[in-house]
């Protein structure tokens, strides 16, 4: 294991999915500087032995064999990219091993899955981060420091768009591994909310429907969504894995307004479109890796034992919106959450960029989404 002061974490990613396959694995080759891959997780036979010959990666293993293998690899901290009904049991079992773990979104789906996820962190004195790639992407930063910044004025509105067409029987479309629009897409539009408007949601309303192609089975299809914040903020945002691809989000303030768009993808360039005085002026962010900013900074959080900036609780936080909108939707009514705070948001501070990665082509592993 690695201790205080070493140069490199010793990562397993646990899941080959396609997102672990197009984005997470590659990552690795611009994060070398203090993280390194030494095993893969996978159900999949094949897909087992095309990674340990494409990484080179010597321990390639089930889930059955996780703790042994972890051990002979002398793994430091591992990376859940599983299902979202399995996201607690790998976080259970990685931190009773010893193992810090960087566990991909949503972190749970329920509350008191999130819960117990940092109990057993807390327990076994491990460090527990939930994958939110954009607290560190330029484009995304510099919208929060410009809402800081008050150029803009007060935030009063925040609306969100994001869109896309599911693939059939991709675990996103299946309620027995946590799929559903507000469980996939959801964490996006309301972290994005919360960190800039600074605030949490005091109450949400939201509709739901499954897709009228059978696709979905007992999961939502598409949601809509009003989230009511404190100094009379509002939010909305639209979601689904039945239309056509959009994602974008806007800020509307007192003196004016911020669309980005794209708004949440890690696929393409950035554009920020900001309103002041009846002028508009237009920004570019260049397309960079998302995934390696994660590694790198979760490393250094591991070797200087400091808290992650998305910890636990963080996950935590749009959890317990996500399961107040799914009661909204399910009963009709406008549900009120309890009082909740963060003192930890995002800031420019985390800005990390490392330059593209063309993705491989994935075994056994396709794109969630249809054209």
């Amino acid at each position: 294991m690695a201790q205080r002061g070493t140069r490199r974490i010793r990562y397993a990613v646990v899941g080959a999915g396609n997102l672990a396959q197009v984005a997470i694995l590659p990552a690795f080759q611009n994060a070398g500087e203090n993280s390194e891959l030494v095993a893969i997780f996978s159900s999949d036979r094949t897909k087992r032995e095309a990674l340990r010959e494409q990484y080179g990666v010597e321990h390639c293993a089930g889930y059955e064999d996780f703790e042994e293998v972890c051990r002979e690899a002398e793994v430091d901290a591992v990376y859940i990219v599983l299902p979202n009904t399995l996201h607690r049991e790998f976080t259970e079992r990685s931190a009773r091993a010893g193992l810090h773990v960087l566990c991909e979104k949503p972190m749970a789906t329920t509350v008191e899955d999130c819960e117990a996820m940092i109990r057993v962190a807390d327990e076994h004195d491990v460090r527990l981060m939930v994958a939110y790639r954009l607290h560190f992407e330029e484009a995304n930063l510099r919208a929060i420091e410009l809402l800081r910044s008050g150029k803009l004025g007060d935030p009063m509105m925040f609306s969100a768009v994001m869109t896309q067409q599911a693939r059939r029987g991709d675990i996103r479309t299946r309620a027995d591994v946590g799929g559903g629009a507000l469980l996939d897409e959801g964490p996006y539009p309301i972290n994005a909310a919360r960190y800039l408007f600074g605030s949490e949601p005091t109450e949400v309303v939201c509709f739901t429907q499954e897709d009228p192609d059978a696709r979905f089975k007992g999961v939502d299809g598409t949601a809509f969504a009003l989230l009511r914040f404190s100094e009379g903020r509002m939010g909305q945002f639209g979601i689904s894995h039945a239309a056509s691809a959009v994602s974008s989000y806007r800020v509307i303030c007192s003196k004016g307004d911020l669309r980005a768009d794209p708004g949440f993808g890690y696929d393409s360039e950035r554009k920020h479109f900001v309103t002041l005085g009846g002028k508009t002026e237009e920004r570019t962010f260049a397309k960079h890796d998302q995934f390696a900013p994660e590694l790198l900074y979760f490393s250094r959080c591991i070797l200087e034992d400091r808290e992650p900036e998305p910890s636990g609780w963080e996950g935590l936080a749009d959890v317990r919106v996500i399961v107040a909108l799914q009661e909204s939707a399910r009963t009709g009514r406008a549900v009120k959450l309890a009082p909740f705070e963060r003192r930890d948001r995002p800031s420019i501070d985390q800005l990390i960029v490392r330059p593209a990665i063309e993705p491989p082509e994935p075994v056994n592993a396709p794109a969630p989404t249809v054209e």
